[in-house]
């Protein structure tokens, strides 16, 4: 089964798009634990974007620690990964943690492009 496709990937998506990173972080947790390769990369990716901006928001934190870590696991992705657009997602997460008002979302993927 593709991982987004779980219901606790899904919830967690919806918890993050709402502004409620640690739930999302823990709604994405139990999925990370038994995720092999690529796919464990992915969740702990996404499970440490929902840190960075909890740990900004909630804790005034300035350091996006969380974010640079993140970094080094979609570093080794492609740009799009179990549908979800990711370098969308980083540059969403990159700007929420310097606005309040903003609140990223795990974007589908465009679709891929045709040979002309």
């Amino acid at each position: 089964m593709n991982v987004t496709a779980s219901p606790d990937f899904q919830r967690g998506a919806a918890l993050f798009a709402q502004g409620q990173w640690w739930e999302a972080h823990e709604a994405w947790e139990g999925l990370w634990l038994t995720a092999r390769g690529d796919t464990r990369h992915f969740l702990q990716a996404l499970i440490l974007l929902a840190a960075a901006l909890h740990k900004r928001w909630h804790h005034g934190s300035l350091t996006h620690r969380n974010y640079v870590k993140a970094q080094r696991y979609l570093n080794g992705l492609p740009p799009s990964y179990a549908g979800v657009d990711l370098a969308r997602l980083r540059a969403d997460v990159w700007a929420a943690l310097h606005d309040t008002e903003l609140r990223p979302a795990l974007h589908a993927a465009p679709p891929p492009r045709l040979p002309t």
